[in-house]
């Protein structure tokens, strides 16, 4: 595989810009894509959009802002996504899954080259990413600087992260055809936020959720769940065991009123 064939597969990769308040952060980040060899960029509610700043930022690579999507939230942007990394510049709290540049640039390939869409996600250059929008993520991603000064502004972030990305897949020889096994296929975003609603619906239903632990209960089954990386029938099937469950419940509420 030549190196121009290596640009059109990681072109595939998607990179996911929240909130972004500087323009010129936006061109920075589409120079770094395409020295990389990835051209997919999607704006979730960019403060100024578009803006010249952007382009002349961009330096020769005003193609890959030219097709940049925006859209309005983060759900949006990686509805269809099977497999998510989300980035941040700090620890937290919450046991997120973690993993460096390097291991999200391999998470990354396994998935793309099972014919997954998959998405790295940036956040506000002040604040990053909130705990709502890293539980959409499987991962959260970092970058182990000095812990005395730990400043990356986010075209640097974008530009480590995608530079793994073109490193790797330029070492993986065959990488697209490696895998002799039948690939995995992920359930997306959009697939999961509706189980999780239908499990939460059911949970309430058989009044299982206690109302004063109700939110974290719900951020538990979410990383627990978000760490099996279930395939689409999979949740299919535990789709279809829920709606079994609350019709038990309905046949029994029914018995009860006579």
């Amino acid at each position: 595989m030549g190196l121009t064939d290596l640009v059109g597969k990681l072109s595939s990769i998607r990179i996911v810009l929240v909130e972004t308040t500087h323009p010129g952060n936006i061109g920075s980040v589409a120079r770094a894509m395409k020295t990389m060899g990835l051209t997919q960029l999607v704006l979730v509610n960019p403060k100024q959009y578009p803006d010249g700043l952007a382009t002349a930022m961009a330096s020769g690579a005003a193609d890959v802002l030219m097709q940049a999507r925006v859209v309005s939230t983060l759900t949006e942007a990686i509805a269809d996504c099977a497999f998510v990394i989300g980035t941040s510049a700090r620890q937290r709290a919450s046991a997120w899954p973690q993993v460096d540049a390097r291991g999200a640039a391999a998470l990354l390939l396994s998935h793309q080259t099972q014919g997954e869409q998959v998405a790295l996600v940036f956040g506000r250059e002040s604040s990053g990413l909130t705990n709502l929008e890293l539980d959409a993520c499987h991962y959260l991603g970092h970058v182990p600087t000095n812990p005395d000064y730990g400043s990356l502004n986010l075209a640097m972030g974008v530009q480590i992260f995608t530079y793994e990305l073109w490193m790797q897949a330029q070492a993986r020889e065959g990488w697209l055809s490696q895998a002799s096994k039948q690939p995995r296929m992920l359930a997306t975003h959009a697939a999961m936020e509706g189980f999780y609603q239908h499990l939460e619906a059911t949970l309430s239903a058989i009044e299982f959720l206690d109302q004063r632990n109700h939110e974290p209960f719900m951020r538990r089954m979410r990383r627990m769940l978000t760490r099996t990386e279930l395939e689409a029938n999979e949740v299919t099937m535990l789709r279809g065991i829920l709606r079994s469950m609350l019709r038990i419940v309905g046949l029994v509420n029914k018995h009860k009123d006579r």
